[in-house]
């Protein structure tokens, strides 16, 4: 019953649809689920003993109990710390920010509504990006290069309504998906389908979600609202 509470939790709040394919979410629960499964057979089979009392036998499945909820516990915080929280427009890709990206540091320095970070999945904003003419242009090129992309500084989110307009000149059109993967045609037209537009309707751009799996956020051209997620690189 925890099992499928923690679940419910993880694949329906935390990590929706894409995320807990992009980002592993199935995996590592099940790999939590696994050790904490093995973990109290293993651990009963090593400190069960017929020729202990009673009240002993009762304290060691206690114990073997506390370290399986302690596991689990464990497990479950840690795909909490790594859930994503933000899908972030960022120049000409989508970058998922994983909680622990986020400069907690410099949270009050983001707006307003975006200085308590939501615990239901992840929040649809825009980055605004350093100018080449700006004072910290070269600063902000070199914290990118280290890996601290403009999407995990908390100063530099702001409203996704903000960048409709950039994100909508951004996309590229559905037919150079089609044309870069002659083989994914069902794929294509079943998302067309599902989604209730045609192809001149939408448009895609990159997800970036650093060392993971390779997708695309397909986007409406009319309100520059995500459609759709495709297992393809963008790129």
């Amino acid at each position: 019953m925890i099992a499928l509470i923690c679940a419910a939790l993880v694949f329906q709040v935390w990590y929706p649809f894409p995320y807990n394919r992009i980002l592993g979410g199935k995996e590592l629960f099940l790999l939590v689920v696994a050790v904490d499964v093995v973990c109290g057979p293993v651990l009963t089979a090593v400190l069960f003993d017929r020729t202990k009392k009673r009240h002993l036998l009762i304290m060691d499945i206690g114990l073997v109990v506390v370290i399986q909820l302690a596991a689990l516990a464990y497990g479950v915080f840690t795909m909490y710390q790594a859930r994503p929280v933000f899908l972030a427009f960022e120049g000409n890709r989508f970058r998922v920010v994983r909680h622990l990206d986020v400069d907690f540091e410099q949270l009050a320095r983001a707006p307003k509504e975006f200085r308590t970070i939501r615990r239901d999945g992840p929040t649809l904003i825009a980055v605004r990006l350093a100018a080449s003419t700006d004072r910290d242009f070269p600063q902000s090129i070199q914290m990118s290069l280290r890996g601290d992309h403009p999407a995990f500084r908390p100063e530099r989110w702001e409203r996704y309504d903000l960048q409709r307009s950039k994100v909508v000149a951004e996309l590229k059109p559905i037919a150079k998906l089609r044309e870069k993967y002659p083989l994914r045609q069902k794929m294509i037209d079943d998302m067309l389908r599902q989604s209730g537009a045609n192809e001149r309707e939408l448009g895609y751009l990159p997800m970036d979600a650093g060392k993971y799996a390779d997708w695309v956020v397909v986007v409406r051209r009319q309100d520059a609202q995500p459609a759709a997620y495709l297992p393809l690189d963008g790129w």
